[in-house]
């Protein structure tokens, strides 16, 4: 699969030990930076960054990493047609694509280890949406908040 990986400063150290995790396991990784982490950057770059790679087509999934992941998941899901998940346990990061559809796994760097990551990563990547009616009813409402977000009363 193409997996689109981006981080932030925070997240360098755990992109870095996935890249090639990734490679391992039969993936095709595209690095998006931050490529040197002694330059502090913001987390908002790399979801663009990440978002672009997806909404082209250049990716099939995508995994965002800040220092809590919080950051880059409200930036990432400002973007339409992105549905970034923030996930630090293995039942949420399947559950997140097979009922929810999400394409961006977000992780927070200083939050989970390597390990923890590595069996997210596989939940997530060998998760499928499940088509059911209730999560396909659900998602449509989801890209319906994205064409006509509501207005203030």
């Amino acid at each position: 699969m193409r997996i689109a990986v981006a981080a932030d400063h925070a997240g360098y150290d755990l992109k870095a030990d996935l890249l090639p995790w990734l490679a391992a396991e039969g993936h095709t990784p595209a690095d998006l930076g931050t490529h040197d982490p002694s330059v502090p950057d913001d987390y908002p770059d790399s979801a663009r960054a990440l978002a672009v790679e997806l909404l082209a087509g250049r990716a099939e999934r995508g995994v965002l990493l800040c220092g809590s992941g919080v950051g880059a998941s409200v930036a990432a899901n400002k973007v339409p047609g992105i549905r970034a998940g923030l996930c630090h346990d293995h039942y949420s990061a399947a559950q997140g694509v097979e009922h929810d559809d999400i394409n961006v796994l977000v992780l927070g760097a200083r939050v989970i280890g390597a390990e923890v990551a590595r069996d997210l990563l596989r939940a997530f990547l060998g998760a499928r949406f499940s088509g059911e009616e209730r999560h396909v009813r659900r998602l449509k409402k989801v890209q319906e908040l994205e064409r006509d977000p509501p207005k203030a009363g």
